[in-house]
């Protein structure tokens, strides 16, 4: 039985004895007036009268009950809506002296209620609500966390979110900070002209990323299919089909390991511009994220884990090259040279692999040396050609790639480029990832032959960005985990989960 407590057993026979009195305990509709926010708001002034209530001015409100003073013959609450809490009165007086005996009795902390009254200043001065109705909207089963030690147990606020929300308030005001940031977006881009598409979530190649994917079948085609790690390969197409500035923002799914900033499935933003180049993308990136701080009513100066983060427009850009040496700090022989890599590497207790190519290596040095010194909002650019197999290549240097990636409180945010739109270029590069992945490189790109034949009929100069919806939201709301803002994030399951689903 999911409800075996002591506590839960004694409010179940509550719940079968107001049902013996003919009282419906989930009843099936009530409605209220106003939530509790506006009901605040239209009765404010009675602050500044003699009386210091509303009397005859009777509104319904609805909400769960956070608190419970009783009195004897009068009883003190706190309710709680999505947007405001308030204290309500109720007594032998105010209700039917019998229905008072049945209230006092069954309805408890966490029972969501409707009441109906009018507003009114107590003798200690709190807004509060006369009630003259009262009846259930919903009886709980399960008793609410103590007030005063609350919810603060990380494991159970993120496996019962629903309780974490109840308990903790200001979770739901970083969950409404979300949807802002995230519709926010949607008109930035909107206004700018590009156009919202929706991409396929199953694949028949995991492509559009280096990332190892998640497997299913499909049971009607008989085949394999991968659940998205990037929406890249399909919007480029739309490129080619004739759009000319598009974006997607939906979930992508990547089957490796979680920490702080990785949730298997995660929310991203990948948008596409034709006629546009990657300098182009860092400057529509530093409006966006100004956008957003205005929206919110943020100053450009962002407090997070401790540091403050200059949002001001330019953001600093820096070569990768050139960032392995000034931020990194390491010799300029060192990074242009594979075996002085690996020694490197290997004499600072990293791991270092003699198979991968200089630009790996590269990578790793980037990783290990340069990666978490990125405080404020920079600009990394011009990417080894090798770690960018779908980047266009620099007309000027063959190795590099005209690409970007946007760094804030050492974390990358944001991954931008110029499109390779050479049909043939990207033949080469993805027979290049086949032959990485034969070498043991999991996360290597697969041959999508499709979309070398879609950019064989012509795709315009294009350049695309990828930003983390999820990272972005962890800097704006001061959040150390990812899990404190994914509404539901991924959790290794408990024993008596499992026993369940195996009976």
């Amino acid at each position: 039985m999911i409800f075996d407590n002591q506590h839960e057993i004694q409010r179940l026979q509550s719940i079968d004895e107001l049902r013996n009195l003919g009282i419906n305990p989930y009843p099936h509709f009530l409605r209220r007036d106003m939530n509790i926010s506006k009901f605040r708001l239209k009765f404010n002034y009675i602050n500044d009268t003699e009386e210091k209530k509303a009397e005859g001015q009777l509104v319904g409100l609805a909400g769960r009950i956070k608190l419970i003073r009783d009195a004897g013959k009068a009883v003190f609450a706190n309710i709680e809506d999505e947007d405001g809490n308030l204290q309500i009165y109720f007594s032998n007086k105010t209700l039917d002296p019998e229905w008072f005996k049945i209230v006092k009795k069954y309805v408890e902390i966490g029972d969501i209620v409707y009441v109906r009254g009018y507003a009114f200043i107590t003798k200690t001065g709190e807004f509060s609500m006369h009630v003259s109705e009262l009846s259930l909207a919903s009886k709980s089963i399960s008793p609410l966390p103590e007030k005063y030690h609350g919810l603060v147990d990380v494991e159970t606020r993120y496996r019962q979110r629903y309780l974490d929300m109840i308990m903790n308030p200001e979770v739901r005001a970083d969950f409404k900070r979300r949807s802002v940031i995230i519709s926010t977006i949607r008109r930035f881009f909107e206004e700018k002209g590009f156009l919202e598409v929706e991409t396929p979530m199953l694949h028949p190649i995991a492509g559009g990323a280096n990332a190892k994917p998640f497997i299913t079948f499909h049971n009607a085609l008989g085949v394999e299919r991968y659940l998205r790690i990037a929406p890249e390969l399909y919007l480029k197409r739309l490129i080619v089909g004739g759009f000319e500035a598009v974006y997607e923002m939906n979930r992508n799914f990547r089957n490796e390991g979680m920490d702080l900033t990785h949730n298997p499935e995660f929310t991203s933003i990948e948008f596409y511009w034709a006629y546009h180049n990657y300098h182009d993308l860092m400057g529509i990136t530093e409006d966006l994220f100004n956008v957003i701080l205005d929206k919110l009513d943020m100053e450009k100066v962002v407090n997070f884990d401790g540091m403050e983060i200059d949002f001001s427009k330019p953001f600093k850009r820096i070569s990768y090259k050139k960032a392995l040496v000034e931020i990194g700090g390491l010799a300029e022989d060192i990074v242009s040279d594979k075996a002085k890599i690996l020694t490197k590497l290997r004499a600072d207790g990293f791991e270092a692999n003699e198979k991968l190519d200089l630009g790996h290596l590269q990578a790793e040095l980037f990783d290990n040396y340069v990666e978490s010194k990125l405080i404020h909002p920079t600009f990394v650019i011009d990417y080894p050609i090798s770690i960018s197999p779908l980047s266009r290549r620099s007309d000027t240097n063959p190795d590099v790639a005209e690409r970007f990636e946007l760094f804030i409180a050492g974390r990358e945010l944001a991954n931008g480029f110029n499109e390779l739109n050479d049909p043939i270029d990207q033949y080469n590069r993805f027979k290049a990832q086949i032959d990485a992945k034969n070498a043991g490189d999991d996360e290597a790109h697969e041959m999508d032959e499709d979309y070398v034949k879609a950019l064989g009929y012509g795709m315009p100069p294009v350049a695309g960005e990828g930003i983390g919806i999820d990272r972005l939201v962890m800097l704006l709301t001061d959040k150390k985990s990812i899990r404190d803002v994914v509404l539901f994030p991924a959790m290794r399951p408990l024993k008596t989960e499992t026993k369940e689903n195996e009976k």
